[in-house]
């Protein structure tokens, strides 16, 4: 019975800290990632600050957190393309593409999170798992590393010029980019 009621509190508060991660999401969707206190995220998630703190006990923490969410999203999906039976570049094109759907602002929102790992050593490592992803998926299409290294470049400047362009991307040009790449 003990070991019920324990496992009832972890869910509710793997929950909670779920919870929390998304509202921090919103709130750099919102406000950029300058938004992002302890007080604003626990306001968007209707929780107290105290609340918050007890969670994620600094703002590195939070935003680790957030961005860790993030990238294992990401790598799932990528790590669906790597073992699937489609062609890898149209798959990873068809991601990159969704940066400029209805998806933007959570992408942009994403996106400058990463950025802010240049300023936050915290988030570095977590930041380079798209990178590392990406070199992952172009490693099992080719075995020059230089073109793995352009690959990764093309793919990170897609997405930034989706997000700057504020326009639908196609797929098949993106592929086609891609290609050149390696």
């Amino acid at each position: 019975m003990a070991d019920e009621h324990v496992d009832g509190r972890r869910v509710r508060g793997e929950k909670r800290r779920a919870e929390i991660i998304e509202a921090t999401l919103a709130v750099v969707t919102r406000d950029g990632a300058a938004g992002v206190t302890h007080r604003t995220v626990a306001k968007q998630a209707g929780i107290t600050t105290s609340l918050s703190t007890y969670y994620f006990a600094t703002l590195d923490d939070l935003l680790v957190a957030t961005l860790t969410t993030v990238a294992d999203e990401y790598t799932a999906r990528i790590r669906t393309i790597i073992d699937g039976d489609g062609d890898k570049l149209t798959g990873l094109a068809a991601l990159i593409a969704e940066t400029g759907g209805p998806g933007r602002e959570r992408a942009l929102a994403e996106r400058e999170l990463a950025t802010m790992a240049a300023r936050r050593p915290a988030l570095r490592p977590v930041a380079r798992r798209w990178r590392d992803n990406i070199a992952e998926l172009g490693a099992t299409l080719t075995d020059d590393p230089g073109a793995v290294a352009t690959l990764v470049a093309a793919a990170d400047g897609l997405c930034t010029a989706i997000l700057l362009d504020n326009a639908p991307a196609d797929v098949d040009h993106l592929r086609t980019v891609l290609g050149r790449a390696l």
